[in-house]
């Protein structure tokens, strides 16, 4: 059960169905953080504007984006978010190892280089609000500086997204299982 009210295009009134359209038509529907973001339709419109990119657009490639936003659900302890994107990680190829080694708090440890390099730099940003010269070093180096950008914004995006879920105790869609241990409301 949420504590926000989860909106529907039928609950806004006529001057909000924009907003609501916008989100559907970026995404292809509207779920998620997006349910409870649209009880302020113009914050969820321009949420959504920057997720396309995010999302769909980024220099990142798909496992790196995905292992990012695992890392952000793991630290933030948001099982909506990672029940969502486990599956989606999955299926843009990153390794079964990886995903538990993050679930289970162990990453670094078990990760590949790249994985290890997409980790280290998004925990350390969101756990001590900094990145260690030489992680930094080595993402700028390894993925140039549009896509060290595009990760720190991907970091912040599904943080973002993770307080909405967090403050609003949004759990999984009914009839999916919570796949993120500790992380219970």
């Amino acid at each position: 059960m949420s504590r926000l009210p989860k909106v529907t295009r039928e609950s806004l009134p006529k001057e909000d169905l924009p907003h609501f359209d916008y989100v559907a038509g970026s995404r292809g529907n509207v779920s998620g953080p997006f349910l409870v973001l649209l009880n302020s339709p113009d914050v969820a419109e321009r949420i959504a504007h920057v997720g396309t990119y995010i999302r769909f657009e980024t220099t990142l490639s798909p496992e790196m984006r995905e292992i990012a936003i695992l890392t952000v659900a793991r630290t933030w302890n948001c099982q909506y978010e990672w029940t969502a994107h486990q599956p989606i990680a999955e299926s843009e190829g990153v390794r079964a190892e990886a995903i538990e080694a993050i679930r289970e708090n162990k990453a670094p440890e078990g990760l590949l280089e790249d994985e290890a390099l997409v980790f280290n730099y998004v925990s350390n940003l969101l756990r001590n609000s900094r990145i260690p010269d030489e992680v930094f070093l080595k993402a700028k180096e390894k993925l140039g500086i549009k896509s060290v950008t595009d990760l720190t914004a991907t970091a912040g995006y599904y943080s973002m997204l993770a307080c909405a879920l967090n403050a609003a105790e949004v759990m999984p869609e009914e009839g999916n299982p919570a796949l993120l241990s500790n992380a219970e409301y």
